[in-house]
């Protein structure tokens, strides 16, 4: 009986600090406007794809989905709302990721989602609060351990 009693020690991961990869950083306008036009719009989808991937290795405690995320713009995209959802969820999600590294949250997820109707100005937007996240770790190349603030 004695033995089904919880113990209240710290496992071994509870000290341990928090790290995730670094992330790479990419030209706002390139992203939005460059690049889908040379592309006929394939490297939006390929953004969007990469963002999730790069968020979901940069802090492991948000549970996204990249390929999800895509196959919602890629099939549910006629239906509008979905892709709204997916912009205002990637918009938290980047949030999250400047509150970890220990960045003042400017990130607006209603900023993510309405500024889609604005010639699609969201992803400018959302590319350049990416930036962020990626100049609070001056010197790391992508991929590389970084720490994490909170």
């Amino acid at each position: 009986m004695a033995d089904t009693q919880p113990t209240t020690q710290p496992g071994p991961s509870a000290a341990a600090p928090l790290s995730g990869l670094a992330m790479k950083r990419r030209g706002p306008v390139a992203v939005w406007l460059g690049l889908p036009i040379i592309t006929f719009g394939i490297y939006q989808l390929v953004w969007y794809y990469k963002i999730h991937k790069e968020l979901n290795e940069y802090d492991r405690r948000q549970n996204l989905s990249p390929a999800g995320s895509l196959l919602v713009l890629l099939f549910l995209g006629w239906t509008l709302i979905a892709p709204l959802i997916s912009f205002h969820n990637t918009g938290k999600a980047i949030a999250n990721a400047q509150r970890a590294a220990g960045l003042q949250v400017t990130c607006s997820p209603a900023a993510s989602t309405w500024l889609a109707f604005a010639f699609g100005i969201n992803v400018w937007y959302m590319q350049r609060e990416l930036n962020r996240v990626t100049e609070a770790y001056p010197g790391a190349t992508p991929g590389a351990q970084v720490p994490l603030a909170a």
